[in-house]
């Protein structure tokens, strides 16, 4: 009686976590979505568009 016992409670925890994978990678995913969504609109915007630009004239104006 009581090995059978100690077997089902070690078997609980692996059936309880069965789902967690799944669940972990679909709010990853919507992070990383949000994540890129705020960086593309950062990037948009009028005054990083025209620092980069900047920068990026000066690097290939360093390279010439």
């Amino acid at each position: 009686m009581r090995r059978s016992f100690t077997i089902r409670w070690r078997a609980i925890p692996a059936a309880a976590d069965a789902g967690m994978t799944t669940a972990e990678y679909a709010v990853g995913t919507l992070a990383a979505c949000a994540f890129a969504a705020t960086l593309l609109a950062v990037v948009r915007s009028g005054a990083i568009k025209s620092a980069l630009s900047a920068l990026i004239t000066s690097a290939l104006s360093i390279a010439s």
